[in-house]
């Protein structure tokens, strides 16, 4: 996925030039004409990297840059200050309201470019940096009733045994984890999701937060219709998941089914993205158009997995091998069928590797759960 450049500029000739220079090299471009218009943006889209230009009527370029850094939301963006100003003076009062790089009016296609490129090469490995702190896996459904929302809650199950784990349902008006685990219908997700994005923190976070007797945290969606009307900005929930991966050491997100536009986003924000797939043509067929469409957006398949749910025993089923031809990816992990016991966990409130621990299934789930952190080990050393 193209990183997103909010230009802020009130010549409007600047923005159209610096905008197409930008676009050639292939980033998504946003525009603000004004300071106070660029705030807004830039809380309700985070973009990737901010060009701000120090001369507007309503707010200079330095105070706009302040206000940015005192917001939790923006904070991390990186700022490069663009201006017709040459003193030392003015480049020193830039760096000290919070710029990371200092650019003069006119500048060279070439030198905006590799300027917006060293920012953002060294913004990606501080965030790299800072994800020490914090690992997010997502389950995307090739299709509904695959099992994602089974395999996110045991996969997030085991992880929790061993480190401080959060589990969020990311589905408002189809959440089922909640009522899975015996804790009945819960709004946080949705309440959080109808904030604006500057009243997004982690205490704001933490406050929803639903304490589960295994030990797990759960931000919850519900099932009720009326939280599935929301008119969600997907930037406002790869907000959320980024305060998430700061507050504890892994997040499992249920992402749901498909690649809705909510999760085009935020498969931006995951080390590791899972795609949960049954044995079955149409839901092999669906699965290879969303590896498909994650590679043409940028996530490799140092990133993508897939695990095969076999829901039940039948004659009927893809072998392995095929299903692998099929989506041209092989699979991370198998699941054999365990219906009876899934009812049983779902009955008792509990996951089912915590239900039954020495079960095929709770082994299977365990095994995700240890190859997901492997591979976002390997990305991380680089090797």
């Amino acid at each position: 996925m193209a990183e997103k450049v909010l230009i802020v500029d009130d010549d409007i000739d600047s923005l159209k030039l610096i905008g197409l220079m930008l676009q050639r090299q292939g980033y998504e471009i946003s525009a603000a004409s004004a300071g106070g218009q660029a705030i807004a943006k830039a809380s309700a889209e985070t973009p990737d990297l901010i060009i701000l230009d120090v001369m507007m009527p309503d707010m200079d370029g330095y105070e706009v840059c302040r206000r940015l850094r005192a917001d939790v939301s923006t904070q991390n963006i990186p700022i490069i200050m663009f201006t017709a100003k040459t003193l030392v003076d003015d480049k020193v009062t830039g760096f000290e309201a919070g710029a990371d790089d200092y650019l003069t009016k006119p500048t060279h296609p070439a030198e905006l470019a590799s300027r917006v490129k060293a920012v953002l090469a060294r913004s990606q490995a501080q965030r790299r940096t800072a994800s020490d702190t914090g690992t997010v896996v997502g389950f995307i459904g090739a299709k509904g009733g695959v099992g994602a929302t089974t395999v996110a809650t045991n996969v997030a199950a085991v992880m929790g045994q061993k480190e401080p784990t959060v589990l969020a349902d990311m589905r408002p008006g189809q959440g089922s984890l909640g009522l899975s685990l015996g804790l009945g219908r819960s709004a946080g997700m949705a309440n959080l999701l109808g904030r604006a994005a500057g009243d997004i923190s982690p205490r704001t976070i933490e406050s929803e937060l639903v304490a589960h007797s295994s030990g797990l945290k759960l931000l919850l969606s519900s099932a009720r219709p009326k939280e599935a009307q929301l008119n969600v900005n997907p930037d406002t929930a790869a907000l959320i998941v980024k305060h998430l991966r700061g507050m504890v050491r892994n997040v499992v997100l249920d992402l749901g089914a498909g690649l809705t536009r909510q999760n085009v986003r935020l498969v931006k924000e995951l080390d590791q993205v899972a795609i949960v797939v049954e044995p079955y043509r149409v839901a092999l067929n669906m699965a290879r158009e969303i590896l498909k469409e994650l590679e043409s957006n940028g996530i490799g398949r140092g990133r993508t997995n897939v695990v095969l749910v076999n829901r039940m025993q039948s004659t009927l089923q893809v072998p392995w091998q095929e299903a692998e031809q099929i989506l041209s990816h092989e699979m991370l992990a198998i699941v054999s069928p365990a219906a009876e016991l899934s009812v049983q966990a779902a009955e008792a409130g509990f996951p089912m590797v915590l239900f039954q621990p020495a079960s095929i299934v709770a082994t299977q789930m365990n095994k995700i759960a240890d190859e997901l952190g492997a591979r976002v080990r390997v990305l991380a050393s680089g090797s």
